[in-house]
């Protein structure tokens, strides 16, 4: 009875299938537990053996709390929209409704070929209707909501209304538009259209005119990382920013909570701190500088207004509506050049040039409100408009950055003490308080902000200010293959669709253009854009996190056709208790989705404010990449070993033709025309290729396809191997040739139960001490790391565990049949198919997980080192619970110990219980 694993393996996927045997119930007196994957995006490349690492984690981590009695929720989807799908429909000419399907059937067979015990019932996919009806009424219920900060909560927009006929805004700034002031009376006045221009400035989902990427050539707005030095990286096109209108989620008036809510979740160190620097709060002042001879001011967000003294000069963004306004005559010329060169630069750009310094004075003077000092205003590109106040007061003599851009434009610089400063570096952690400007004397940091913020206050200039380094987050795409808008725009005002009307489905195109002014492609269906007469809907789309900010509430309720999930199946499985995907994701999807979470909470849809309970981040596993080296200018290859004796290009080659680092030669000359007439300088008869390891990519010929590996080795073996190959949240090289000895560990265990010619050989003798100690030492060592996910030393101690076991010849049902069991998450077809032929009627996946129990494990003997006059000169294995005369009597008995005594009586035997033996003489 041979190890068929690809019989074996089919057989039971089918009947695992057949019987629904992961399908998971809402109603279970088992405790729950909620497992999660972060899920794939469905490209066609498929998956390689990197992508299924933190799956096969997730998977044995549901399957072991399965069997320790929890009712596992496990389930699996696809984040389906994005712009992937759209350019490969541009280059195909394929729909992506189609290719995401081809896609997403594709990836569904090498999940399933895997064996993962997904409840495929549960199963989502953001671009069906079905399921972004429910994206499109989550984002309703975002614009229907406004942040209430006296309560720090989202409340449905007619609270805010209501407080506005009463009250008008005195007691609620208003965050799209802070210098908006207005009376009950003055609201009542307002216009409906006034008003919800009024409340779109409250909105947690809100419009308003940004700066985009618009590339005319192309005719299309472009992503960041589309644009090169100024131009698109397709076709080299001039690249310059335009003012759209585009949606926006009001992210930040969740800061605090983000920023409070990391305490509660169990996330690693680093992902809470990278959290935290993008949220990036700090604490400051705001004040505001008169510019002279103008009635402007200009706002200055700081953190340290105990500077004020040292300010130099103020610089404002480009964007900056006061650029237009102050700049002078005389500067004009110069501003407007200075502005056509920041156009071209995208923001990325701006960011990441710290060491060129560039800018243009506006010829406009603003006034110090402490010292009546006229000061010049520039603008500069690293001042962003998005950040604070997109304005800052420059103290060159306390910060490096307003010291170098001093020096190189020549603003004078003083001192703390108002004279000139002539020296050649600033020093940043000087403290440019001015210690002589009375008030301040003698104060420390901290005690002189607090002074010079209270005169702020009093002077009416300036207040006590929190502020967040992170923005308000783009919702908009000038896309097509991604969620519509459930919007309307009637006379240029933003109105919802009723629940009724959705899903506001996507309109098939067959072209891909983009509209006018760019527009997504929506804009050129003017049947579907043109609702009413003068009546047009959004032609914008949603981004791609849009479907996954909420999907994991989605599988707890997957068909419910009336609401986004039942209050009920929400309560009952609550947070995800683990959570597994890249780090990557830190600052996009995991903020986003936390964020909705707490907005749906507040708006009473759920029951908790936090959406993951813990967090793993997977590593990555690297790809192990093989180079041939061609001899320049020639189609002969030299062996690794002897390229240094020649001229040589150093190619990729398909790692799939390489066993370990030899080269199948033949197989490298069919791979590529290219190389058919190829010739070879061997080294002992082989070509050996270089190696390097490097990220896992097809451009580097570096992937594996785990179909390959499954269908040689078995999906059990190639899980084990996964995990075998190092901590699951650490980065590792991926090595094809270690994976045989992961096959023939499951080799040897089933040779434990069957014999190739024998049949089953299992019996059902009693287990000696010896036996039940390795199997009980196994149990206690299996449980503890699979429940921390140390699988790469549970793998370990299953091979130590069958080594032992082979050599003890043990073939016995009360040793075999629990560690099975405990194999199961592990290697799942491997141990169903044992214990049926073990004559278990039912499934493995629902047995009772092994209890560890100590008394096994006990040592009842210990090897005493014993010594004569405390020099050791034996050692005895002797009983722990004997007392100390029957101790000191099979001592005395030893004959190494009669022979050291030499017929002397000893004077004393000193025993120190479960150490040492000393005998004096």
């Amino acid at each position: 009875m041979e190890y068929n694993f690809r019989a074996i393996e089919k057989k039971w996927q089918q009947q695992w299938k057949e019987s629904h045997a992961y399908k998971v119930s809402n109603d279970s007196p088992r405790p729950k537990c909620y497992v999660l994957d972060m899920f794939p995006y469905p490209s066609g490349a498929g998956l390689h053996v990197g992508h299924p690492l933190g799956y096969i984690a997730t998977d044995i981590y549901s399957r072991y709390k399965r069997l320790k009695g929890f009712n596992v929720l496990h389930p699996m989807g696809y984040d389906a929209f994005g712009l992937p799908a759209e350019q490969y429909a541009l280059e195909t000419g394929q729909h992506p409704a189609v290719t995401t399907a081809q896609n997403i059937k594709a990836f569904r067979e090498q999940l399933d070929n895997i064996g993962f015990c997904y409840d495929w019932e549960r199963e989502v996919n953001t671009s069906d209707p079905s399921y972004y009806k429910w994206t499109q009424w989550i984002f309703l219920q975002l614009f229907e909501s406004w942040y209430n900060r006296l309560n720090a909560k989202a409340e449905p927009i007619s609270t805010l209304t209501a407080i506005f006929e009463q009250e008008g805004n005195s007691r609620h700034a208003c965050p799209g538009d802070r210098q908006r002031t207005f009376t009950a009376a003055e609201w009542k006045s307002y216009s409906e259209k006034e008003q919800r221009e009024v409340l779109m400035q409250y909105r947690l989902a809100f419009l308003d005119y940004a700066e985009v990427n618009w590339c005319a050539a192309l005719g299309t707005v472009l992503a960041n990382d589309e644009v090169i030095n100024g131009v698109s990286e397709r076709g080299g096109f001039p690249v310059v920013k335009k003012k759209m209108r585009q949606w926006f989620l009001r992210i930040t008036e969740y800061a605090d909570r983000l920023l409070t809510g990391l305490e509660t979740v169990n996330f690693s160190d680093a992902m809470k701190e990278m959290q935290r620097n993008w949220i990036g709060k700090s604490q400051g002042a705001e004040l505001a500088f008169s510019v002279k001879d103008t009635g402007h001011r200009i706002e200055v967000y700081t953190t340290r207004p105990d500077t004020i003294f040292g300010v130099d000069f103020i610089v404002i963004a480009p964007e900056h509506e006061l650029v237009q306004q102050i700049t002078t005559t005389a500067q004009k010329a110069e501003i407007e050049k200075y502005l056509e060169y920041v156009q071209s630069r995208s923001e990325r750009e701006r960011m990441a040039d710290v060491k060129q310094i560039t800018g243009c004075f506006t010829g406009a003077y603003a006034i110090n409100p402490f010292n009546g000092r006229e000061i010049p205003v520039w603008t500069a590109e690293y001042v962003l408009a998005g950040y604070g106040t997109g304005a800052v007061m420059a103290v060159p003599c306390g910060d490096q950055r307003d010291f170098s851009f001093a020096r190189h434009f020549n603003i004078p610089i003083t001192n703390i003490i108002g004279d000139a400063f002539n020296g050649e570096e600033a020093n940043p952690t000087k403290d440019a308080t001015l210690q002589n400007s009375g008030f301040l004397d003698g104060m420390d940091m901290k005690p002189a902000m607090d002074a010079v913020i209270n005169k702020m206050e009093e002077m009416k200039i300036g207040k006590r200010q929190v502020n967040f380094k992170m923005r308000d987050a783009g919702f908009s795409r000038q896309r097509y293959w991604g969620e519509p808008f459930p919007i309307v725009f009637k006379d240029g005002v933003a109105y919802p669709l009723e629940e009724k009307d959705l899903p506001l489905e996507l309109p098939h195109v067959d072209q891909y253009k983009p509209g006018d002014e760019g527009e997504g492609p929506l804009a050129n269906i003017t049947d579907w854009v043109n609702v009413a007469p003068g009546v047009k809907r959004e032609t914008n789309t949603m981004p791609g996190y849009a479907g996954s900010s909420w999907y994991f509430l989605r599988y707890m309720d997957p068909h419910n056709s009336t609401t986004f999930a039942d209050r009920k199946a929400t309560d009952y499985w609550n947070q995800v208790d683990v959570y597994v995907g890249g780090t990557e994701h830190a600052v996009g999807h995991l903020l986003y989705s936390r964020m909705w979470t707490k907005a749906l909470y507040d708006l009473g849809h759920i029951g908790f404010d936090e959406p993951f309970k813990s967090l793993i981040n997977q590593g990555m596993i690297q790809g192990s990449s093989r180079f041939v080296y061609r001899i320049h200018g020639t189609q002969q290859f030299v062996s690794a070993g002897l390229k240094d004796q020649y001229q040589t290009d150093k190619l990729h080659v398909d790692v799939n033709i390489v066993d370990g680092i030899v080269l199948d030669t033949e197989a490298f000359k069919k791979w590529k025309p290219d190389y058919a007439n190829a010739t070879f300088i061997l080294e002992d008869g082989q070509y050996n290729c270089g190696t390097e390891v490097e990220k896992m990519s097809k451009s580097k010929f570096n992937t594996v396809n785990p179909n390959e590996l499954v269908n040689k080795f078995g999906a059990d073996t190639f899980r084990m191997y996964e995990m075998f190959l190092g901590p699951v949240e650490q980065s590792k090289p991926w090595d094809t040739k270690g994976i045989e000895g992961v096959h023939r560990f499951l080799k040897k265990l089933w040779r434990l139960f069957a014999d190739e010619n024998k049949g089953l050989i299992v019996n059902n003798d009693a287990p000696t001490p010896e036996e039940l100690k390795i199997l009980h030492k196994t149990i206690n060592k299996i449980d503890g790391d699979t429940s921390s996910f140390s699988y790469n030393t549970a793998v370990s101690q299953f091979m130590i565990c069958v080594n032992e076991l082979a050599t003890l010849k043990c073939h016995k049902r009360a040793v075999l049949e629990p560690v099975l069991i405990l194999l199961t998450p592990y290697a799942p077809h491997f141990a169903e198919e044992l214990w049926h032929l073990l004559g278990n009627t039912t499934s493995i996946l629902d047995a009772a997980y092994p209890v560890y129990d100590e008394s096994f494990t006990k040592e009842s003997t210990f090897n005493y080192p014993i010594a004569v006059n405390g020099k050791t000169r034996t050692e005895m294995g002797l009983p722990l619970d004997a007392d100390n005369s029957a101790l000191e009597k099979e001592v005395l008995a030893s004959e190494v110990v009669q022979k050291w005594l030499e017929g002397k009586q000893p004077k004393k035997v000193i025993i120190v219980k479960g150490r040492m033996i000393n005998v004096v003489i």
